[in-house]
């Protein structure tokens, strides 16, 4: 995964562009009107998003309708996907560890 893509969603009003996103294609004046954000700032952000290749930009008339890319995503997902599978190793060993505690104290009782 690019850690560019964490660096630019790391910011909280490009984060908040992005959670706007979901929801379907906005231009720059829609996503300010919504984040009560300048345009100048709306633009700013949406160019680092951009840059980062999380989002796509099509240019209508004068227009610039900004929507979400899916492979950024996909990248994230497969690499917290990662830590998902150590996690659940990790709790099936503690699973097992406390099976194992309760039958030596079954055990223990029944003497």
């Amino acid at each position: 995964m690019k850690t560019t893509t964490l660096h630019a969603l790391a910011e909280p009003n490009r984060l908040q562009i992005v959670e706007l996103l979901k929801n379907g294609p906005l231009t720059v004046g829609e996503i300010a009107d919504q984040l009560m954000l300048r345009q100048p700032q709306a633009s700013k952000h949406l160019k680092k998003l951009s840059d980062a290749g999380i989002v796509e930009v099509q240019a209508v008339a004068n227009r610039r309708i900004y929507k979400l890319r899916h492979e950024p995503f996909q990248e994230m997902e497969a690499w917290l996907t990662t830590f998902q599978q150590i996690w659940e190793q990790r709790l099936d060993r503690l699973d097992e560890y406390l099976g194992e505690l309760q039958r030596k104290e079954a055990s223990r009782d029944k003497e």
